[in-house]
């Protein structure tokens, strides 16, 4: 699969420059209860065209950078075509053309995409990419591209 995506050069910067790794046996970071994330667009079933436009939602946090420890806040991963079940929500979210790291605080980004059908979710994270306890993260939205 063959992803483009259409982020600045300083939000491509910042999201590279914030690799720090939790250190070993250090408690997650809790979420507010009652926190949820979730994709505005594209919806459920729909049928769009190159580019995709994927908008990010958010209630009950903040967002903020990688690398920058706010309370009640994170940056946005997006998760292409990879099943929520056996993910390891314990561990840094993992970095390739199928986990995208929003670590500048984007609410959207701009892709391509290959032609057919694609399963994409949303997971929050805290300051060192690893998600929240409880976890916050999205249904996952299965649509088609032409």
């Amino acid at each position: 699969m063959h992803i483009r995506t259409r982020l600045g050069l300083a939000a491509a910067v910042a999201a590279l420059s914030f690799t720090a790794m939790p250190v070993l046996g250090q408690e997650r970071t809790p979420a507010p209860e009652g926190a949820t994330v979730y994709i505005v667009s594209p919806q459920a079933g729909e049928t769009v065209t190159n580019p995709v436009t994927v908008r990010f939602g958010l209630s009950g946090m903040g967002v903020a950078p990688a690398g920058v420890e706010a309370p009640d806040s994170g940056h946005h991963h997006l998760i292409i075509d990879v099943p929520r079940e056996g993910f390891d929500f314990t561990q840094g979210v993992p970095s390739d053309e199928n986990h995208l790291h929003f670590g500048g605080g984007q609410t959207e980004v701009t892709l391509e995409l290959a032609p057919g059908e694609h399963t994409m979710w949303l997971l929050l994270g805290d300051h060192f990419h690893v998600p929240h306890d409880p976890v916050v993260m999205s249904e996952p939205v299965t649509f088609t591209v032409r």
